[in-house]
């Protein structure tokens, strides 16, 4: 896949036409609702398995084709190039999405293998090599792409119904997991119950695992005394945790997230004890356990959201743990990055220090945010998706923005009231930096808050970076 920022001038037509693909695939890859309509600074997902290269002042196809680790008649082929020497400054070639390597004197296969980061074997069997002993100076070998590292992926959803039932229609083939949220506990330890027998019929079906996720929160509640009512009783704690086995038997659940936020500080140990508990109960029926955490960058962090979230504890108690990595745009607070990536590695920093990275699983969020400007404290920003981010700045005449600190995309615009906005959202170059984070720090996973804001690049960058478990 080759990201594109669409620059003054552009037409999708023209994209199309310089990376030699139907506008079709363009407009199938990113979901454009109107491809006349692009915003200077949009990303673009060309769905291309090469690349493309400008010739230079001075460039041959020798040279173009030793840079690229391909052959010249591979560039005439593909490029439909009659007479190699007629080429010029400024003619944009194709290069296929392959890598080939001509043997040098003293090379063995093996050190090919290693440069080039793939199996002998694997080497060996693209290019039907019957005897390794037998291949000399100036052979031209195929490098094999090497294989993408897995991943497993959750999203979180609480959409229900019919509505909910076609998002994991849509979105279940890039799932290990669905986490419909959430059942709220009680002060006597028992569950309010949501209707998720529908998405949880929908998941299996796509070979998603249901995990039932559980919260002490609401969106006009902390929290945080429930969570002290229930973690301080025993008996609670075992009716609690008796309601959740016989909930996940009855609905099909296999797992169970564990989502308890703003947490007392005195009740830390309460808190690791309950989950010491509940592995040792669910563990012995044959389901997994997981929680979510709070965005931490050391052990001794203040604040309700924080001092209870033991990463050390978690790491070594559940079977894994998601960072919820994400909120920094708070939708009460000023206008800022959702997700900045510069504060997200300072807490992965951190988190790969006590839990193991087999366990982490990366929080994204796949959302948009308007806020008002000049902001006003407790002025609350609209949340929308990322789609729709596009659409307003295609709507108001906005040039998308990329700061490179965060690396996260935004604009400004002024609506028809005169009122000033701005606007911070994901777009293909922020997902292909936090999928770059995952590899880098080898991450186990990535958890989506939330499904059924649109954002297509997202899936069809996943999915050419990474296989996803099943």
């Amino acid at each position: 896949m080759i990201i594109y920022i669409v620059k003054a001038g552009d037409t999708l037509s023209k994209i199309a036409s310089s990376y030699r693909i139907p506008i079709s695939e363009i407009i199938k890859t990113n979901e454009l609702p109107n491809p006349n309509e692009l915003a200077i600074g949009q990303a673009l997902v060309i769905p291309s398995e090469g690349v493309f290269h400008t010739v230079k002042a001075g460039e041959y196809l020798w040279k173009i084709a030793q840079q690229y680790g391909t052959t010249i008649q591979i560039i005439l082929d593909y490029n439909q190039i009659t007479n190699p020497e007629m080429i010029y400054p400024g003619l944009v070639i194709y290069i296929p999405d392959s890598i080939n390597h001509r043997i040098q004197t003293g090379e063995t296969l093996w050190q090919i293998a290693q440069k080039y980061g793939v199996t002998l074997q694997n080497l060996i069997k693209a290019n039907n090599i019957t005897n390794p002993n037998l291949v000399y100076p100036g052979t031209i070998l195929i490098i094999p792409h090497k294989p993408k590292p897995p991943l497993s992926v959750n999203g979180y959803i609480y959409f229900y119904g019919e509505n909910g039932v076609s998002i994991v229609q849509k979105d279940g083939e890039y799932l290990t997991y669905l986490s419909p949220f959430a059942y709220l506990i009680k002060e006597d330890g028992s569950l309010e119950s949501i209707y998720d027998v529908p998405l949880i019929q929908a998941a299996i079906a796509q070979g998603v695992t249901p995990m039932m996720s559980i919260t002490n929160f609401t969106a006009t509640t902390k929290g945080e005394n429930l969570a002290h009512v229930v973690l301080s009783s025993p008996q609670i704690v075992e009716r609690l945790l008796t309601d959740i086995i016989n909930i996940m038997k009855e609905k099909g659940y296999m797992g169970l997230n564990v989502d308890f936020e703003n947490v007392l500080p005195v009740d830390r140990e309460a808190y690791n004890n309950f989950l010491e508990l509940a592995v040792t109960r669910l563990h012995a029926e044959g389901f997994f356990v997981s929680t979510a955490v709070a965005p931490k960058t050391t052990g001794e962090q203040r604040g309700l959201l924080y001092e209870a979230h033991d990463y050390e504890a978690h790491g070594r108690i559940v079977d894994f743990v998601i960072l919820m990595t994400y909120e920094w745009g708070w939708r009460k607070g000023p206008p800022q990055a959702i997700s900045p990536l510069n504060q997200i590695k300072r807490v992965l920093d951190y988190a790969i220090t006590v839990i193991p990275r087999e366990k982490i699983y990366f929080g994204f969020q796949i959302y948009a945010r308007d806020w008002l400007l000049p902001h006003l404290q407790g002025q609350e920003a609209e949340t929308f998706s990322v789609q729709e981010a596009v659409l307003r700045a295609v709507r108001n005449g906005a040039d998308i923005q990329y700061d490179s600190l965060t690396q996260s995309p935004f604009y400004r615009y002024t609506d028809e009231q005169g009122r000033d906005h701005e606007v911070w959202f994901e777009d293909a170059r922020s997902a292909q930096a936090k999928f770059d984070t995952v590899k880098d720090y080898n991450l186990a996973g990535i958890s989506y808050w939330a499904l059924g804001y649109p954002f297509p690049q997202n899936w069809a960058l996943l999915q050419d970076n990474f296989h996803i478990q099943k």
